[in-house]
Order: C-alpha cells, then structure tokens, then sequence
C-alpha cells in the first residue's frame, strides 16, 4: 500500500471519528434516548396500575437530560486535574 493510499484511509476514518463525535453530542440521540426512555418508563408504569404514570415517566428523562449536560463540565474538570 502505497503511501497516498493510506493517506486516504486516515481521511476517511477521521470523517467516521467526527460523525460518531457529532452523533453522541446531538441533541437529535438525546431527545431520541429521552423518547425511548418516557415511553418504556411509562408502559412500565402503566402495566404495574401506579397512579399518575405519564406524569412520573418524567423522572427519569430528567435524570438522563442533566446528566448529559453535566457530563461535558465534570469532563473538563476531571482532564485538568487528572
């Protein structure tokens, strides 16, 4: 393999590396884990006859959405001091 060749694999692969990055930082995978996450915690809920199960579905939507926007700091943080 020549050297232009594998020149060309690299860019490649980068371009795959940074569409991964940008897909685990969307707004689109968060918005669509949280769908995913309301529905199941809700026909959980519902199946098991709790009171008020859309409402309390939330909970864990809540926690999945603040843990994503904590991460990025706490990130930051722990590479400084690590």
């Amino acid at each position: 393999m020549d050297i232009e060749e594998e020149i060309l694999e690299i860019k490649e692969r980068n371009k795959r590396v940074e569409a991964d990055k940008a897909w685990e930082r969307s707004w689109a995978r968060r918005v669509f884990i949280s769908a995913i996450t309301y529905l199941t915690a809700a026909v959980w809920l519902l199946e098991i006859g709790d009171v008020m199960p859309w409402l309390k579905a939330l909970v864990p939507v809540a926690g999945y959405i603040l843990s994503t926007l904590s991460l990025p700091p706490l990130k930051k943080f722990w590479i400084k001091n690590h």
